[in-house]
C-alpha cells in the first residue's frame, strides 16, 4: 500500500508552508469577514475571492475522534486516534490532527496544537489536552458534533 502524504495545492500551499513555520492561521474573507477553514479559493458566505490570512491561537476542543487502523504515513505505528477539533478562536472551523495524549481523548477537552516536522518540507499538525487551569472555551454558540463510538459522559 502506498503511504499517503498531504499535497499542498493552489488554495492550502500558503496554509502548510504556515503550519512549518508553526504559524497557525485560517483564511478572512475581505468583503464579509467570515473565517474559513480549509483554505479555498472562493468565500463560502458571499462567493467573492478575495481573501487574506489571519493567524489564530491553536487551540479548541475535541469535538470527535476515531481510532485507525491504517498506516497512511510511513513511521506511524498503528492504530493510532485522529481527532476532530473546534477551533476557540473560529467556533465554524473544524481541525483534524493526530493526538498526543497520554490517555483517550474526552468529547469537550480543551486541547492546543503540536507540530511534528516529518521532513524538510512536511510538518502536521496534531493535538494534545490544554492544562486545565486554561480557558479555551469555544465563544458564540457550539454545533456539537457526536459520534455514536465516543458518546459524552452524562
Amino acid at each position: 500500500m502506498a503511504a499517503y502524504r498531504p499535497e499542498p495545492d493552489r488554495d492550502s500551499r500558503q496554509w502548510w508552508e504556515r503550519i512549518g513555520r508553526h504559524e497557525f492561521a485560517v483564511q478572512e474573507c475581505d468583503t464579509c469577514g467570515l473565517a474559513r477553514f480549509p483554505a479555498r479559493a472562493f468565500c463560502p458566505g458571499c462567493r467573492t475571492e478575495a481573501w487574506h490570512w489571519r493567524e489564530v491561537e491553536a487551540e479548541g476542543v475535541v469535538e470527535s475522534w476515531i481510532v485507525n487502523h491504517q498506516p497512511f504515513m510511513p513511521g506511524l505505528q498503528v492504530p493510532y486516534l485522529v481527532v476532530m477539533v473546534r477551533l476557540a478562536a473560529v467556533p465554524g472551523c473544524l481541525v483534524y490532527g493526530n493526538w498526543h495524549g497520554e490517555r483517550p481523548p474526552e468529547y469537550g477537552e480543551r486541547v492546543r496544537a503540536c507540530y511534528t516536522r516529518v521532513d524538510e518540507d512536511l510538518t502536521l499538525v496534531g493535538w494534545s489536552p490544554g492544562r486545565p487551569d486554561e480557558d479555551v472555551a469555544t465563544p458564540g454558540i457550539r454545533m456539537p458534533i457526536r459520534s455514536t463510538a465516543n458518546p459524552p459522559a452524562t
